[in-house]
């Protein structure tokens, strides 16, 4: 049985989601994350609306980006996002409820390949493996 689909969202509630992403992808490129990818789930998936996955050069700039992002969306927007992973960071999720954010270090990303399973479109058009 299908998942109901989501509830449409109101303009303010869209403008709202609309500036957290901005200020996600604005505060990555600001700690130099690499490989920054934008998913659009709307319509798609009840968990949030985008995801974005970023990789950093180490542990560190992973931990510290997560940081950073949790800092800026809690000052700039009064939110307060949930962290998981970041005593380790090799991989750091963050939800911010309308977007969910994966850190990663280049190996991890790379092992876990998040954009070929949330790739909907190509995943439709792909033939199926024999």
């Amino acid at each position: 049985m299908p998942a109901p689909a989501p509830a449409p969202q109101t303009r303010g509630a869209q403008d709202e989601v609309e500036a957290l992403h901005n200020l996600v992808l604005r505060s990555l490129d600001d700690d130099q994350a690499v490989e920054v990818v934008t998913i659009p789930l709307q319509g798609k998936s009840s968990i949030a609306d985008h995801m974005v996955i970023a990789s950093g050069r180490s542990s560190r700039q992973v931990a510290s980006m997560a940081q950073k992002l949790s800092e800026r969306i809690k000052q700039e927007l009064g939110r307060n996002v949930r962290i998981e992973g970041l005593p380790i960071a090799d991989w750091v999720l963050i939800d911010a409820d309308d977007i969910i954010v994966h850190l990663f270090r280049p190996e991890v990303r790379s092992f876990y390949n998040l954009e070929r399973m949330w790739a909907f479109e190509e995943n439709a058009a792909a033939p199926a493996a024999h």
